[in-house]
């Protein structure tokens, strides 16, 4: 446990640290929420307020943003820079070092959930939901699904040059077709069914579920069990595929 809490110190300083890292999947969502909010966050989107709306959206971009690209260059960098392969060598134990860069990915990702949620609340009189407990349960699921998602995104990823690329690639347009930004009742068909299947789309709407109306997560156990299938299919490729040494040749 010592180990892990120095470690997991260490993983909080460096990410700060980042400037690049903590504006782009830290700050951004929240950014993105002021700018959206403000733009028409007022009006009523599917029935439901627009900032409620938006702040479901922002919580599950940040999700993807911070637990899934953010989590995925990070462990791509460290490991074609031989970073990965030195602290292998190191007596720390390999799933001391996970579980600390984990616990320190979806605890930034909770603290941005927390700032949305108050900046909501204060700035655009968006309700507390009722049920905190439903609303912790969905943070720690979209957390814990994407940063397995994201680790087994590494083993795809055979450089540091084309890893920002490749997850760019992939998180931004599925943010867009899962309607984190907007409504996809207007999308083409096609886009809608791919909607569906991603796991994105699932979170943002149990996310609303929770926050614009005040149910249960246990009302909507489709939508989790989406997510966690996708966590599980992630969790499955990262333990196939992670890799401590650079892949570069």
């Amino acid at each position: 446990m010592r180990l892990l809490l120095h470690q997991f110190r260490a993983e909080q300083k460096l990410f700060w640290r980042s400037r690049e890292l903590a504006f782009f999947t830290f700050l951004l969502p929240i950014v993105f929420y002021l700018m959206l909010g403000s733009a028409y966050g007022d009006e009523e989107i599917e029935g439901v307020d627009g900032y409620q709306f938006l702040l479901a959206g922002m919580i599950g971009y940040g999700a993807a943003a911070t637990t899934f690209a953010g989590l995925a260059l990070l462990l791509v960098i460290r490991r074609e820079s031989g970073v990965l392969k030195r602290i292998r060598a190191t007596p720390l134990p390999a799933g001391t070092y996970i579980a600390a860069v984990l616990a320190s990915i979806i605890v930034i990702f909770l603290l941005e959930a927390i700032i949305l949620i108050g900046l909501a609340r204060f700035a655009f009189d968006v309700p507390i939901p009722d049920s905190l407990a439903s609303l912790a349960i969905v943070l720690l699921l979209g957390a814990g699904s994407f940063a397995a998602l994201g680790i087994g995104l590494t083993a795809l990823i055979r450089s540091a040059e084309g890893s920002s690329a490749v997850v760019n690639a992939l998180y931004l347009p599925v943010a867009f077709i899962s309607g984190a930004f907007f409504s996809e009742s207007t999308f083409p068909e096609l886009l809608r069914l791919i909607g569906e299947i991603l796991p994105l789309s699932h979170l943002i709407a149990l996310s609303r579920d929770v926050i614009a109306f005040d149910e249960t997560v246990w009302e909507h156990l489709d939508d989790v069990a989406v997510i966690a299938a996708w966590g599980i299919a992630g969790l499955v490729v990262a333990l196939r595929g992670f890799r401590w040494e650079p892949r570069e040749r």
